[in-house]
């Protein structure tokens, strides 16, 4: 009974030990994740500037004139082109390239990944700097190399006009996230069976016919996963946008990301609007949920199939 009970007390002790350790992060959780969407969900019912305690309220009022506003509604669709083009454009690419960096008998195969994965790590504030840079229409390195090649006979204002602000920064974002995309199916290729493979190569099977019919079916319910990751990342995207152009010229890049903080913090705004642009960001985190989940039923449609 005596040793029952000094295991006991070891085992409660350990378990303490084990709360003492967690108590950082779940602080930090509390701190920096819980309350900030519990306030913002509180601070949308007020009319608050950001100074002092919250005493206007103002109920839905908000959450009204956000779904009437069409710069919203402007916002979210780039915000949603975003999401397209990495869905459509940059995932298969990943793909693709993946698929061809798998190859053990290509040389150099992990400078060519380093190659593509710095992007990713690079700060993105520093990417938008520098491609602001290279891109100016006056002394901008991008300018004069279509100078100098006489592909143009004028400069390109490319994030100054209106019409190609928005897909300069796409596709720059594109190239910046490319790297998580590629290494994302560089793990996905390593549940593909080397067996399975190798059986339908000594039946002659073709490299396009190996990967539809062998790799894409086993790698589906990983490439939903991936799918969604991607979703969500793309459609949040902020910093690079507003590093750039900062949701100009005329709105024309502006997201609900940079609509939110133009709201909360820009000067621009005679004063602060937090509670207008909370009500943004709980109708935005909303919109987000939605969206993904319709995406929901295509993964329990693959896991059928699967079993």
């Amino acid at each position: 009974m005596a040793v029952r009970t000094r295991r006991t007390a070891a085992k409660r002790r350990e378990y303490l030990w084990c709360y003492v350790l967690l108590l950082p992060l779940l602080l930090a959780f509390g701190g920096f994740t819980l309350w900030p969407i519990v306030a913002s969900w509180w601070y949308s019912f007020f009319d608050w500037d950001g100074v002092g305690t919250p005493t206007e309220w103002v109920g839905v009022a908000n959450f009204i004139e956000v779904l009437t506003a069409p710069d919203f509604w402007s916002a979210f669709w780039h915000s949603f082109l975003f999401s397209l083009v990495a869905l459509f454009i940059e995932l298969p690419l990943a793909l693709a390239f993946a698929i061809l960096l798998n190859n053990v008998r290509l040389r150099g195969r992990n400078m060519y990944r380093l190659a593509l994965f710095v992007p990713v790590v690079t700060t993105t504030a520093v990417v938008g700097i520098v491609f602001v840079a290279l891109l100016d229409p006056v002394r901008g390195a991008v300018n004069e190399v279509l100078f100098a090649t006489g592909l143009v006979d004028s400069p390109i204002n490319f994030l100054g006009s209106t019409v190609t602000a928005l897909p300069t920064v796409m596709g720059i974002d594109l190239w910046k996230g490319f790297g998580i995309s590629l290494i994302y199916w560089l793990a996905a290729l390593q549940t593909v069976p080397k067996e399975l493979i190798e059986a339908a190569q000594l039946d002659g099977a073709r490299r396009f016919a190996i990967v539809r019919h062998i790799m894409v079916p086993v790698m589906a319910p990983i490439a939903i996963v991936i799918m969604l990751l991607l979703f969500q990342r793309s459609l949040g995207t902020f910093d690079l946008v507003q590093a750039m152009t900062a949701g100009g010229p005329v709105y024309s890049t502006d997201v609900v990301p940079t609509y939110i903080f133009r709201y909360a913090f820009s000067p621009e705004m005679q004063a602060p609007r937090y509670g207008f642009a909370c009500a943004a960001g709980v109708i935005f985190g909303l919109l987000t949920l939605v969206l993904t989940l319709l995406q929901a039923p295509a993964l329990k449609y693959r896991k059928r199939v699967a079993a």
